[in-house]
């Protein structure tokens, strides 16, 4: 099968890409940009059609596209910084709507779009979320998490014109890739012994099997339907604990308060200003991870008979392969 893929250089898209060269699939083409990190791929980089570009270029999408029968539309913009607002929604909403767009010109035969479950909608704490929750205005969602929800939204408007589509919305996607980003950081700051631990609860899947649902739903004639991809949920102190177990280091401890909250989010974006690097933390991310929501995943389970790989199995040999790796960017083998 002729694929394309976007997001091919991050860390869903290079399991992705190693998933598909496993099972056979040789002809595929991925976006990058000229400034994309290839350290996650650089062992099968030789195997895959590369075009530089960016989701900003409907030239360069219909060039990557022309003539492929798969698109896995994975790239994003991950940020919980509101100075990112509005380039998320050029990234994750725009930069969609131009693969649809292209999706469509060219007549591809399947579009499988990565969302999120922050695409899902909360409304309030403590809330059982579920692919039929409809999303809503509300202070408990993210920036990002509106900014995926609108990229669904073209998803959807594709499938009224006509595509042949389906959305996976995975949780927290953890696994070895690079540690000094995403939820790599986990395991690095663990690593060196962090004391602090949040209030709430955390939803989990492996990185693993993400790619593997991805390849599966492409594979079969689910079309029109979402399905959000997790493997359960932690607390943060049974997570950062678990974690610390592996590395035979001091379990968190102290609880982060709301007040401790406030002032932390507070002193990173005042370093923030003074050092012209990306907080730590902000005002966002600490609030959410004060916050307990439980993200159904029985739909995935029954509809495509899809068994999860444990939480405290993917920390074990996430931790494992760190560090194995010394710290330096390392994927599953």
């Amino acid at each position: 099968m002729s694929i394309f893929v976007t997001g091919g250089t991050g860390f869903l898209g290079s399991y992705l890409l190693r998933h598909l060269l496993s099972e056979g699939h040789t002809n595929i083409t991925a976006l990058r940009r000229s400034t994309s990190n290839m350290d996650l791929i650089a062992d099968i980089a030789q195997r895959i059609q590369w075009i530089e570009g960016d989701l900003d270029d409907p030239f360069c999408l219909a060039e990557g596209m022309a003539g492929k029968k798969w698109v896995f539309h994975i790239a994003a913009m991950v940020s919980f910084q509101q100075r990112d607002r509005y380039k998320m929604r050029e990234v994750n909403a725009d930069g969609t709507a131009n693969v649809v767009n292209a999706c469509l010109d060219l007549g591809v035969q399947k579009l499988i779009h990565v969302s999120s479950i922050a695409a899902v909608g909360r409304t309030k704490p403590n809330q059982v979320l579920n692919e039929k929750n409809i999303f809503q205005t509300s202070p408990y969602n993210t920036e990002y998490g509106i900014s995926k929800f609108l990229g669904e939204q073209e998803v959807w408007r594709g499938i009224a014109e006509g595509l042949n589509a389906a959305i996976v919305n995975p949780s927290v996607i953890i696994g070895a890739g690079r540690w000094h980003e995403g939820t790599g950081q986990f395991f690095a700051t663990l690593h060196k012994g962090f004391r602090f631990v949040p209030t709430g609860k955390i939803s989990l899947v492996d990185v693993r099997d993400v790619a593997r649902m991805l390849l599966q739903i492409a594979q079969s004639d689910i079309s029109d339907e979402r399905f959000i991809a997790n493997a359960g949920e932690l607390t943060y102190r049974d997570f950062f604990g678990a974690i610390a177990q592996e590395f035979q280091v001091k379990k968190p401890n102290w609880t982060i308060t709301p007040l401790l909250r406030e002032i932390a989010w507070r002193l990173a974006s005042l370093q923030s200003m003074f050092t012209g690097k990306p907080p730590v933390v902000t005002k966002e991310n600490f609030r959410q991870a004060a916050l307990e929501y439980h993200f159904e995943n029985n739909k995935s389970i029954q509809h495509l008979d899809f068994q999860y790989t444990p939480i405290e199995q993917t920390i074990a040999e996430t931790s494992r392969v760190f560090l194995q790796s010394g710290g330096k960017t390392r994927v599953f083998e």
